[in-house]
């Protein structure tokens, strides 16, 4: 991992490069492209399993099963034997395949942001990932696409409720940093339909949302900020409340990694009113200082030098102080002079580069939680994952205790081995997200529910 790029996973997922999957059928004649590929993307740490289908057509599609992408149509397509091209359209850098057809497999390279990849791909449909948590029809309870209206935008989401007349308690779920939709599709996983699927079966009901700019949501998530976020949550919590099966003195927030860190923000809204806050792997310091230590962390374990590791951390730092001091233009000019003077190979893609100084990411850098959590007199459960390389516990726990002292109904607990998503994980390391079949924790389930249902039971 190189010190010239910044890690921008934040409080999400690290994905370097773009993969896939697919699948039709393997009828066409062995000299022909056509029909179907599968093969490994070979990341270091991190293969990335992908299937790609060449129609008759000229066209072809991708699937992604770690990412969460299927049938996504490619562009520049070219299927002659000797050169067989594909792109993905609309990613950064420019993401594809080259080679050719050599003999019963194709051949060549994976090529996205100036790095090359070896890539061989052999006909056959792909596997996805194993999911034994991932949740299975038919459900014991009623789910529900909803919408409703934060301000002028346009919220889209699912709502699942037990059986019966209620009036049932209620979750709203809060996803971590990123575009994401109302599953928290991360890697393959989908951990938020695993934790409504779990809460509703409980005798919770449990609404889930796309993010701004994603699935049926409006917006632009990059020109939102912290407080635009907070306002589309408490129109989530109205909207619960103003159902007539929902226990309007029962409502509370479970928010992942940003989530966490923007539920107690949420919980001090005029109209917020919540009945308890469950914080999964939530930050406690500023965000600054969040990056910063992920940055450290993640680059060690990739094999980075201590040389490589303190030039990233004094340009995040550098970078991060401008931002504060609400510079945002000259931290914009900052990260493209520092880009700009990189090795070609080496540069981040000016989608990328533009993503740095955004409001959003202006939000996430110089919000400090402190205030809100002291302000909190809820029920409140912050918990974090020993492993966790993104939101460290030895960072964030001590100053998450000493935060939530004044709470009277305050637990702070974590998990030894699991990572950020709360999975098992020796080493945390977010290339190892994907290829754990676990998506969280039976045990977390568990203490999550059981919290829950002591201080708020289900009707």
């Amino acid at each position: 991992m190189r010190s010239g790029r910044v890690i921008v996973s934040v409080l999400s997922v690290v994905v370097a490069l773009v993969a896939g999957c697919s699948g039709s059928g393997d009828d066409a004649p062995p000299s022909s492209v056509q029909g179907s590929w599968h093969g490994d993307i070979e990341v270091p740490d991190q293969p990335i399993p992908i299937g790609v289908t060449f129609g008759d057509d000229g066209s072809a599609t991708i699937d992604i099963p770690v990412q969460g992408v299927r049938d996504a149509a490619l562009k520049d397509v070219r299927t002659e034997p000797d050169r067989v091209e594909f792109t993905i359209p609309d990613v950064p850098g420019d993401p594809g395949f080259r080679g050719k057809l050599d003999g019963d497999k194709l051949t060549g390279n994976w090529v996205q942001s100036g790095q090359t990849l070896p890539l061989t791909l052999e006909r056959g449909e792909i596997e996805g990932p194993k999911r034994p948590q991932e949740p299975q029809p038919p459900f014991p309870y009623r789910s529900e696409d909803v919408t409703y209206r934060s301000g002028n935008l346009t919220i889209a989401g699912t709502l699942t409720e037990p059986e019966g007349d209620g009036p049932f308690p209620a979750v709203l779920l809060i996803t971590g940093s990123g575009p994401q939709d109302r599953d928290e599709n991360l890697m393959g996983h989908r951990p938020f339909l695993l934790l409504a699927d779990t809460l509703t079966r409980a005798g919770y009901a449990v609404l889930r949302t796309d993010d701004r700019g994603v699935g049926g949501t409006g917006g632009d998530l990059d020109q939102a900020t912290y407080d635009d976020l907070a306002g589309d949550a408490v129109a989530g919590l109205g909207f619960l409340r103003a159902r007539p099966e929902i226990d309007p003195a029962k409502v509370g927030l479970l928010g992942h990694s940003e989530g966490g860190y923007l539920a107690p923000m949420i919980a001090q809204r005029p109209g917020a009113d919540i009945a308890f806050a469950i914080l999964m792997a939530g930050p406690s310091v500023v965000g600054a200082d969040v990056l910063i230590e992920q940055n450290k962390v993640i680059m060690a374990s990739a094999g980075a030098s201590q040389e490589e590791i303190d030039a990233q951390v004094d340009y995040l730092t550098r970078w991060t102080t401008l931002l504060r001091s609400g510079d945002t233009a000259g931290a914009a000019a900052f990260a493209q002079e520092h880009n700009d003077a990189l090795p070609e190979a080496e540069r981040a893609p000016q989608e990328a580069v533009d993503s740095f100084n955004t409001p959003y990411m202006a939000s996430f850098i110089t919000y400090d939680p402190t205030a809100a959590l002291q302000a909190l007199r809820v029920p409140v459960l912050a918990f974090f994952g020993g492993t966790d390389q993104q939101v460290l516990v030895a960072q964030n726990e001590g100053p998450m205790r000493d935060k939530l002292a004044g709470d009277p109904d305050a637990t702070v607990h974590t998990f030894p081995g699991l990572n950020h998503l709360m999975q098992p994980s020796e080493t945390g390391k977010p290339s190892e997200y994907s290829t754990i079949e676990t998506t969280v924790d039976p045990a977390v389930l568990t203490y999550v529910t059981d919290w829950l249902t002591q201080r708020v039971p289900p009707r």
